[in-house]
């Protein structure tokens, strides 16, 4: 089995993704954060602090995307349902028919 960081990465992801485990996957990652207990222990000085300020950033990364995701889905869905003044005139069939004459 090959273990990389893009492999863990994606995992996370596609996990976050998961409307199913989402509210698990940060809840976790916020407790991970919080403890004092993890892969390289808050007490070393700088080492510490890199793998908590590293998974921080990708969960507001990945959060924020979802969330700027669902923004975009929810406006496209808005303007689908309020049609712009100008397409409300073709919605209903009226239409007007003009002789353009070339003036000089």
């Amino acid at each position: 089995m090959k273990f990389s960081i893009q492999s863990v990465y994606t995992w996370y992801r596609n996990l976050l993704r998961n409307p199913k485990y989402r509210w698990w996957v940060i809840l976790g990652t916020l407790v991970y954060i919080v403890s004092p207990i993890d892969i390289a222990p808050d007490f070393l000085p700088i080492v510490g602090e890199i793998d908590d300020v590293l998974l921080l950033t990708l969960l507001v990364t990945e959060v924020s995307g979802l969330v700027i995701e669902g923004w975009k889905a929810h406006k496209g869905k808005l303007d689908t349902e309020y049609p712009n003044p100008s397409e409300a005139s073709t919605s209903t069939g009226n239409t007007v028919d003009v002789d353009a004459v070339s003036v000089k």
